[in-house]
């Protein structure tokens, strides 16, 4: 076991995390920055991102104002409108600057001096930069590479966070109500020498991304088990709106099964694909009339609604009559993914059905990213900071992600020195643990979870959906306690754990919203109440 200190201690190393990193690196030459990541540095959500980011760049047919109005009306009534202004002011700014670092995003082919802005679903104007469709892998290696080029910037991989370091393990009661907890750092799992080790810091982020796969079908690496929010809950801090989970309308359907599910962008749909049935019919006007182009929920509702009243396991996206050197140059990737399934963009339908890709809610953060407990913050997916309120308006996560990276940045300039260690920290104590005799417990445990969230707390919910959800979901919490109270740490029992956090607080924040809003719609309560709050756990 090692005892390790740094003035930044960041968890995660997708956008959010490195952009954070670099920025504290800059302004701190001095100080340690040390990222912890739980596989390779290149492995993040940011990596998966498709379409691009959104950023009003054409200022003669864009505004802030649109842009603005576009996420409060995905957002349905629950965005903070403060919080909202502020990245659609700032966004653009941290655009420009992962250009500086070397972000490739695409250009006109008829004038290179201008960007190629594609539009997507809930947007009114063309504002989407991207780099082919691998956006997120553009942005991913931009900052892997530019992280390297400071001294004071380590990355650890193969690190596993397990819990956050509060008053309660110097032997202090912590509860919720608890005023000033402070976090000192983590106890994180080298998982290839199998030791713990305590690592104390000024300053902790987290930017641990989302967890999708506490469902069935999910477009998130398998990393993504919300390894953050279920340790910020345990430590007593601030989660909130966790009932909007953001199912993406048109994961590619592959009936042999694929986790992750592969993702068929919003912008080819932007590009303008259209949503069919099997027999080559329209729908989506029935529903909204965006028609293929209206936000995420609403499409995710419409297509999933059109699924089972015909008992069919998928829709299809119609890209037939879209120019094929067109639609190969934007969506290479899609493109050849398809045709490795037998299926030819320009003359077959994409079958296409929802599966899970975005948590909106998450670790409550203010306007600088700080958290309910002092010296922790948190950006990117698994933070809640107020700008994708009920439903998340698409490509506006990248960009969240580095307007808040750079706001932590700035407010911790001046505290991170105000802050000291608290060395009297113990190291974590494995008494009376022995390894896991049968690791189908775990394995079973992660299946049945994932069947329980895909069943009852899916894209329609009902109170008895979520009351049978719950009772399922203590008996899985209890049996896999037992597992954590007496079997030695591995990754696959923490990530399991950490999952059953997650869905315990998705299905009770969907227990206490009794209106359908946003991605969260119940049978019970089909109409969108005027005031209901925040659900804050």
């Amino acid at each position: 076991m090692a005892r390790i200190k740094t003035d930044f201690l960041v968890l995660g190393s997708g956008i959010a995390g490195l952009t954070f990193a670099i920025k504290a690196a800059q302004m701190h030459p001095d100080r340690r920055v040390l990222v912890l990541t739980k596989t390779d540095t290149g492995e993040s959500n940011t990596r998966y991102a498709q379409g691009g980011v959104a950023a009003v760049w054409d200022m003669e047919k864009d505004t802030y104002e649109k842009h603005i109005a576009d996420t409060l009306d995905a957002g349905d009534g629950l965005c903070k409108r403060d919080i909202v202004e502020i990245v659609v002011h700032e966004g653009p700014e941290r655009v420009r600057e992962i250009i500086e670092w070397g972000a490739r995003f695409d250009r006109e082919k008829d004038d290179a001096n201008r960007y190629d802005l594609a539009r997507e679903g809930g947007h009114s104007e063309h504002r989407i930069l991207h780099y082919k469709d691998l956006t997120g892998w553009e942005m991913q290696r931009t900052l892997m590479e530019t992280a390297r080029q400071f001294p004071n910037i380590e990355i650890l991989e193969h690190y596993f966070a397990l819990d956050l370091i509060t008053q309660h393990h110097l032997g202090r009661m912590v509860i919720r109500v608890t005023p000033d907890i402070e976090c000192y750092g983590c106890y994180a799992l080298h998982k290839e020498t199998g030791e713990i080790d305590t690592i104390l810091s000024r300053v902790t982020v987290l930017c641990t991304g989302g967890a999708g796969q506490v469902y069935k079908t999910t477009t998130n690496p398998v990393i993504a088990t919300g390894d953050g929010i279920a340790m910020t809950y345990r430590a007593k801090g601030r989660v909130e709106n966790m009932e909007f989970v953001q199912f993406h309308p048109t994961a590619l359907y592959n009936p042999a099964g694929e986790n992750p599910a592969f993702l068929i962008s919003e912008a080819v749909r932007g590009f303008g694909g259209i949503l069919k049935t099997a027999e080559g019919e329209e729908f989506m006007h029935l529903y909204d009339p965006r028609q293929s182009l209206a936000p995420r929920d609403i499409v995710a509702r419409a297509i999933d609604s059109e699924m089972k009243k015909r008992g069919t396991d998928c829709m299809y996206l119609d890209c037939r009559h879209l120019d094929k050197d067109a639609f190969v140059a934007h969506f290479p990737t899609i493109y050849e993914k398809c045709l490795s399934l037998g299926i030819d963009p320009m003359k077959d339908l994409i079958p296409v059905a929802p599966a899970c890709h975005y948590m909106c809610g998450g670790i409550r953060v203010d306007a600088w990213g700080r958290s309910s407990i002092h010296r922790l913050y948190a950006a990117g997916e698994c933070s809640s900071t107020g700008l994708h309120g009920a439903n998340r308006l698409a490509s506006n996560s990248l960009l969240e992600a580095m307007v808040f990276a750079h706001r932590i940045a700035h407010d911790t300039r001046e505290r991170v020195g105000q802050w000291t260690y608290q060395d009297d920290v113990p190291d974590w104590n494995a008494e009376g643990t022995t390894d896991p005799q049968e690791m189908v417990l775990i394995t079973q445990g992660l299946k049945e979870l994932k069947e329980i969230m895909s069943y009852y707390v899916g894209i329609v919910r009902s109170n008895i959906r979520l009351k049978r959800a719950l009772d399922r979901l203590f008996l899985l919490y209890q049996e896999t306690e037992d597992l954590y109270r007496t079997t030695t740490i591995s990754p696959q029992l923490m990530e399991l754990r950490n999952l059953i956090t997650i869905a315990y607080l998705i299905t009770r924040s969907a227990s206490h919203r009794r209106e359908s809003r946003g991605l969260h719609y119940t049978t019970d309560y089909p109409n969108c109440q005027p005031f209901i709050e925040h659900s804050v756990l």
